[in-house]
Formats: structure tokens, sequence, C-alpha cells
């Protein structure tokens, strides 16, 4: 008997599918049903590139936009670094054309071709970058964390949804497989009743004090600072190691804590905890890096979920190394019935049964992405939300900043995350810390 085509292709695709089961530790049936997903989706079409454009050429930015490129076309890019711009539009000409340079996003946004912003500038340019790339019309994917403070994030909220725009965070395990699995697992009760969830989280960086030296020629220092507070240059401070300073980041509960803690309120279902409570197990080195290097975070939620997040000193920055409790930087989600750990690289769970078996048709669904960039450039084109929109970016980077309030107050807080403010005891006190003094003119004012 012959075989047909489609015969021959479900065979390839049971061999394919064996082999990422086993490479990755997803059920089978699980994979037959992103397959199945996957052959739904509909194509961009030769004519549908939209026109992108770059705002920050660092390392990140310059990733997202070669991942952009595939769906897009990189006609602008924008830096105060001169030497960043130059780079990135090196890297981007296409077919002998350059993109577009500029040393102002605002001058970048003026332009007609533009119809997707990729946002890469560090932390304490995300909201005002976005803010004024969605004034001007276009789309935008932010990289995480979308906001610097909880109050940048409730107006980004309301900017996005005013004007009918598509933001996507990149915050890009909510189109990795395997946490939405096991997000989806712990929601339909795979592992009983979810009693708690840690996030293992590198350690920061902890030197200093360090010396000032003359600004490098080509970066503009003052527009760099934005609107923290100015101070003469230090190496430390700018490009790779800003996010150890508070001034414009949060450290890595900022950093891989946007992405950890993001993955557990997904499967929490809830928008936040209603406690916080930090504990400081490292003090900053006067001179040096003002952001928290160790220390353990516990929330609590109106369900009655604790989650933890906590530093490992064994771990690098980068998350590569088994931390000294010999799990790696990830997520353990433990409940009455047993536990499942997930990060990037692993996926298992104390009985075996908890993954393989398969979910019933009525379960509980997650939304589906298998590709974070493609999902923004699919919902530009529909308008419907991404997977990571405005309020998944605001919540879970809001996770983030009431972490960093609890260490820098050193006290355990209420928080109400419908009002989106402290309550009770220390409540006026936390709450001068959701929103933060802009330097001028690099306040709200610059982009309206």
């Amino acid at each position: 008997m012959n075989s047909t085509p489609f015969q021959i292709h479900r065979r390839r695709f049971l061999k394919s599918a064996l082999a990422a089961s086993a490479a990755t530790g997803l059920p089978l049936w699980w994979l037959e049903q992103e397959q199945a997903r996957a052959a739904e989706r509909k194509p961009l079409g030769p004519n549908d590139r939209p026109g992108v454009a770059l705002i920050g050429c660092g390392g990140m930015g310059r990733g997202d936009a070669g991942n952009a490129r595939r769906l897009g076309d990189i006609v602008a890019v924008c830096d105060v670094d001169q030497g960043h711009v130059e780079a990135a539009a090196k890297q981007f000409t296409k077919d002998g054309k350059a993109p577009a340079q500029f040393n102002d996003f605002r001058k970048l946004l003026e332009r007609d071709d533009v119809h997707v912003v990729l946002v890469g500038t560090p932390d304490h340019w995300h909201t005002l970058a976005s803010m004024a790339a969605v004034k001007a019309g276009k789309d935008v994917y932010c990289e995480k964390p979308l906001t610097l403070t909880i109050d940048e994030g409730k107006r980004l909220v309301q900017l996005v949804r005013a004007r009918k725009a598509v933001l996507q965070t990149g915050s890009q395990q909510r189109s990795d497989r395997k946490f939405r699995l096991a997000c989806e697992l712990v929601r339909n009760g795979r592992i009983g009743q979810l009693k708690q969830v840690t996030a293992f989280l590198p350690a920061g960086l902890r030197e200093g004090p360090f010396r000032t030296v003359p600004v490098p020629a080509g970066l503009n220092w003052d527009y760099w600072q934005g609107q923290a507070p100015a101070t003469d240059y230090v190496p430390q401070r700018c490009h790779t190691f800003f996010r150890y300073f508070l001034e414009y980041s949060g450290g890595t509960m900022t950093d891989w804590g946007a992405h950890h803690n993001d993955i557990a309120r997904w499967a929490i279902g809830l928008d936040g905890p209603t406690e916080v409570e930090g504990k400081v197990l490292a003090e900053p080195i006067p001179g040096g890096y003002t952001a928290i290097s160790e220390y353990e975070v516990t929330f609590t939620y109106a369900n009655g979920v604790k989650q933890i997040a906590k530093t490992t000193k064994d771990d690098n920055i980068f998350g590569g190394a088994v931390n000294k409790e010999g799990q790696r930087n990830g997520l353990k989600f433990e409940g009455t019935d047993g536990w499942i750990w997930v990060n990037r690289g692993d996926f298992n769970a104390s009985n075996d049964a908890i993954i393989s078996t398969p979910l019933p048709e009525n379960a509980i669904r997650l939304p589906v992405s298998s590709d974070h960039m493609g999902n923004l450039f699919d919902c530009v084109r529909s308008r419907k939300n991404p997977v990571a929109h405005v309020e998944v970016g605001h919540r879970s980077a809001s996770i983030c900043h009431l972490a960093a309030i609890a260490l820098r107050l050193r006290r355990k807080l209420k928080w109400d995350p419908n009002a989106e403010q402290f309550v009770g005891d220390g409540a006026k006190e936390a709450n001068a810390h959701v929103a933060r003094e802009m330097r001028k003119p690099y306040d709200y004012g610059f982009i309206a």
C-alpha cells in the first residue's frame, strides 16, 4: 500500500516530536497540540513588512532588531552613543541601503515609514520612549522590565489603551512552551492546591567604590542619564552594568526577576500580592553599585499562595551555574500533591505522570505564542493583544518594584493590587516610592 503525503508528514512529525520530547522533557501529547496550532498560523505575506525602528542600539537592542528583521525592515536606528548608532546602522544595512541614524528618538518618531518601534534602552528610558512611540501612532516592542516605577506603568497602560496601540513586553518566557505548560498544569491542579512558588534568581554585583572619568567621545551623558539624578560619569553606570544601580534599574530583581516573577504570577493567576516582605542578605558597598545584590523576598497572595524570590550566591549573573541547593536559576511550583521545576533548559516534576498525562479538553488554557517577536507582528496586523501585552508587563514589573521597595525600607508592607497602592502600617513611606521625581527636562513634558 502506498503512503499518502499526509502519512509521510505524520511519520516525520512523530519522529521529530519524539526526539524533541526526549530533549526537552515536554510530553508527546503537548507537542502534537503545538503542531496543530502551528499549522493554523497565517504567515506574513511578501508585501506585509512593516517599517521598524530601533531606539537603544546596545547589545540587547540590536539582538531584538536582528530578530525583528525577519518580519519587517529596519529603517531607522537611534542611540545617545554615536558608536552604538553607527554599529547598528552598519549591521542593518540591506542591499546597500543603511537605516537612518538619530541621536534623539523624538526626531526618529516623526518618520511616516516607521510602524513598529523596538525599545532597547536602559530601563529608566523604557516608559518615556514607549509613550512617545504610542503618541506618534506606532506599535511597540519594549524590553523588560517595562517600567522603572509602578506609577510609570499605570500611565503607560492608560495611554496604550486610549490610543489602541499594540505593545509587547520583552518577557519572552511567555512564548516558551515549557513555561506555558508548567503554568497550565499548575492552573489545572496537576500538583494539587498550589502552596508556594520559589523563583531562584542570580545574585547581583557587589563592587565599588568607583572612580569618575571623562565622558567618552560620542556619548551624550546628560541625555543618557535622563530622568535620573545627574552625576559625574562612571563607566560602570553606563551600558551593560547600569542595571545594578537603583537610579536606572533594580538589580537582578528587575532583570531575571522580571522574567521569573512574571511566570510565577501567570501560574498564580492574580494581578499581584497583598503583602511583601524583603530581607537584605548583603549591603551595597558605599560608592559602588546601589541595587541590593543578595536578598530574599516573600510575597503573599490573597488566595494564600506564598511566592519567594531569592538570590543564589553560587549562581552567576547570567544564570548558568547550579546554586547551593542543587537547582539552576528558575522556578519551583509546590502543591499539596507534588512539584514542578522549570527553567530555560529543564522541565521536570516530582512524578512523571504530572507532565505526561494529557490535560482534558475542558482544561484551562493560557494564551499561545511560540515566537515572541512574531506574536507582536501578528498582533500589529490583527490588532489583538499580544501574549505579554501592556498590562502583563506592568503588573509583572510591579511585583519587582514592590520587592525593591520592601528591600529599601526593610519592613513588611501591605499592598492593594486593585488600587495599586500600599495600605496599613508604613503605607505613607512606601507610597512615596511608587513614583519618582524626574529630572527636568527628561520628565513627561519631554515627550509632550
